[in-house]
């Protein structure tokens, strides 16, 4: 299984960084699924609204595991979580894990990298 896990972050992480002509760490690919899910153009971020963005995007690929639920959109348009269940406590690599396996969920059907 944890074979598979990789050979299928390998080929997203690939197919991402073709998109990009780069190469993207976890936290740029979350920060562009934040971006997406902002559904802004915002010129210039301060040092706390990327980090806002990052969280955006955890919420998201972390939602369909049952710790968030999207509760709406503020007066800017910034999308809001609330916590629906406490993340267990995990060390580096499986928090790592749980990221790429949110991310490998959200991407899978996404038209983003058709």
């Amino acid at each position: 299984m944890e074979i598979e896990f990789q050979k299928n972050w390998d080929v997203l992480a690939n197919k991402i960084n073709k998109r990009f002509d780069d190469t993207l760490d976890v936290e740029s690919i979350l920060f562009v699924i934040g971006m997406q899910e902002l559904g802004q153009v915002i010129d210039k971020f301060t040092k706390d609204q990327k980090l806002e963005v990052i969280h955006v995007a955890v919420c998201v690929i972390l939602e369909p595991f049952g710790f968030y639920e999207f509760e709406g959109r503020d007066k800017d348009a910034w999308p809001h979580w609330k916590v629906v269940k406490e993340l267990p406590r995990l060390d580096n690599n499986q928090q790592e894990q749980l990221i790429k396996e949110g991310i490998l969920e959200y991407m899978k059907d996404s038209p983003f990298l058709a």
